[in-house]
């Protein structure tokens, strides 16, 4: 999805690519370049702190911050709870943060979340303050955060994902006072290696089942959810801030319709 994004909205921009993987990064590197773009790299975690400051801090210093797009992640498929809190949730946070403080005025960002937020078990009006509110460095020490508790990978991807749309509602304030604006978009199921790890998954036999029941009736495309990052951060979405997109080809509407049960 992120090289969707890049693909689309890199014409004309220096696009500053990042990822924990190097092969992956570089590889994705190349493949811009050789299409024409104009890029520079940057291994960083997502979890910790100083590396996504050093991050925020390389990219403002290349010139104005235009568009921040946020794909990294770990799924169930792909990572135990304890991973997926500290790079799903905790990582979320530190990226808008971080980018909060240098996001040019008339600059948007994009956080890519889930449609698993939609789905997450209901949330106290207490904790879904504290999700919103804390800083991103102590979201973990949260009892609701807990790894060792909260030990189910699905689960902890789900609170996550939810997380992630109260921290953006939260940071469109503090990113407007910079004149930028914030939102996330929600993915269903997407034909992208981790989409195609969890449809091989124990969940795998459920999800096909939303995709049937779905009204688009298909796997979503990387392509999708570049458009949808693409017209939230273009002038066309100035008067859209701190929301979530949900580009899921009606998975969701299945599920609350009752068209599909979840047990």
């Amino acid at each position: 999805m992120g090289l969707a994004v890049a693909r689309r909205l890199g014409p004309g921009a220096t696009v500053l690519l990042a990822d924990f993987n190097e092969e992956t990064l570089h590889a994705a590197a190349a493949t811009l370049v050789a299409e024409g773009h104009d890029v520079e790299t940057r291994a960083v975690d997502v979890s910790s702190p100083d590396a996504v400051a050093a991050l925020a801090g390389a990219a403002a210093g290349r010139g104005d911050v235009h568009h921040v797009v946020h794909t990294a992640g770990l799924s169930p498929a792909q990572a135990p709870a304890d991973a997926i809190l500290a790079v799903d949730l905790r990582g979320v946070a530190l990226v808008l943060e971080e980018f909060g403080r240098v996001v040019a005025p008339g600059g948007a960002g994009v956080v890519i979340a889930s449609m698993a937020g939609h789905m997450a078990p209901p949330l106290t009006p207490e904790e879904e303050q504290q999700l919103a509110t804390i800083p991103a460095a102590d979201l973990l020490t949260l009892p609701i955060a807990d790894s060792d508790t909260l030990t189910d990978p699905g689960l902890a991807y789900a609170l996550a994902k939810r997380a992630n749309h109260l921290r953006v509602r939260a940071a469109s304030v503090p990113w407007g006072e910079r004149g930028a604006r914030i939102n996330s978009v929600s993915p269903g199921i997407i034909s992208t290696a981790m989409g195609r790890a969890e449809l091989a998954s124990p969940q795998g036999q459920f999800m096909r089942a939303l995709v049937t029941a779905s009204p688009s009736g298909r796997l979503g495309t990387p392509d999708d959810i570049a458009a949808a990052a693409a017209f939230l951060l273009g002038t066309d979405a100035s008067f859209v801030t701190g929301t979530d997109l949900l580009v899921d080809g009606g998975a969701v509407a299945a599920l609350r319709s009752g068209r599909l049960q979840l047990g």
